[in-house]
């Protein structure tokens, strides 16, 4: 039986979280992937893109790598029980648990964090200690059998590095020659670090209502965990 991977899909999902990862584990030879949530009907991305399910919390099997994608749809998640008792379940028997983005607050909210190194964007960084997390500024960060990814993009590279953890190096060269995927971004501002100071402050001010929710929704989450 070949590697089965489990993406959670939900409403208002980054789609780039989702799709980038899949196009890398879908395209391992003998992979299955399955876009699970609650039950089969389509969502809507972040950005309008509908995606459909191919799996529901009651009718998928044990994945061998469960991922968590991010994007504004993960503040509900964050304190959704069924969800969380979906990703508890899972994490039982995965080889790996994963996430891309802001998806890792959403495995912190599980209580997977806790002592645990991990990433995620860099506009929620910050957020991982609530969780108990260790947050460190990289772009793929493993520990143990958790791997998290930074923002969107990371995505890409974070499901290569996955493949070479299960299937080899050479598996992974492949798929990214396949994939052709040879980053040369026209502008060097893809990291706080790199943009100027009025495109990080337009890209904060952009993000600041998603952000001001996930904390009051952190509070709350906190509060109810006695943190």
């Amino acid at each position: 039986m070949g590697l089965r991977f489990g993406i959670l899909v939900f409403p208002m999902i980054q789609q780039l979280d989702l799709t980038g990862p899949y196009e890398v584990f879908a395209s391992a030879r003998d992979a299955e992937v399955e876009l699970v949530w609650k039950d089969h009907e389509p969502v809507k991305s972040s950005t309008g893109l509908t995606l459909t399910p191919t799996a529901s919390f009651s009718d998928c099997p044990d994945f061998d790598v469960l991922c968590v994608p991010g994007g504004t749809g993960t503040n509900p998640l964050l304190l959704d029980e069924t969800v969380l008792t979906f990703i508890r379940k899972q994490a039982t028997s995965a080889r790996y648990v994963t996430s891309v983005c802001t998806g890792s607050l959403v495995l912190g909210a599980a209580g997977l964090l806790n002592g645990r190194r991990a990433t995620t964007h860099w506009n929620a960084h910050d957020l991982l200690t609530h969780f108990g997390a260790i947050p460190v500024n990289e772009r793929i960060v493993q520990d143990q059998n958790i791997i998290t990814a930074g923002g969107v993009t990371s995505g890409i590279d974070f499901g290569l590095a996955v493949i070479a953890e299960l299937l080899g190096r050479t598996e992974a060269e492949t798929i990214q020659l396949i994939l052709e995927y040879e980053p040369a971004p026209p502008f060097q501002s893809g990291t706080p670090e790199r943009a100027t100071q009025d495109v990080l402050a337009t890209a904060r001010t952009r993000l600041k209502p998603t952000r001001s929710a996930r904390e009051a929704i952190i509070a709350e989450w906190a509060l109810s965990h006695g943190k």
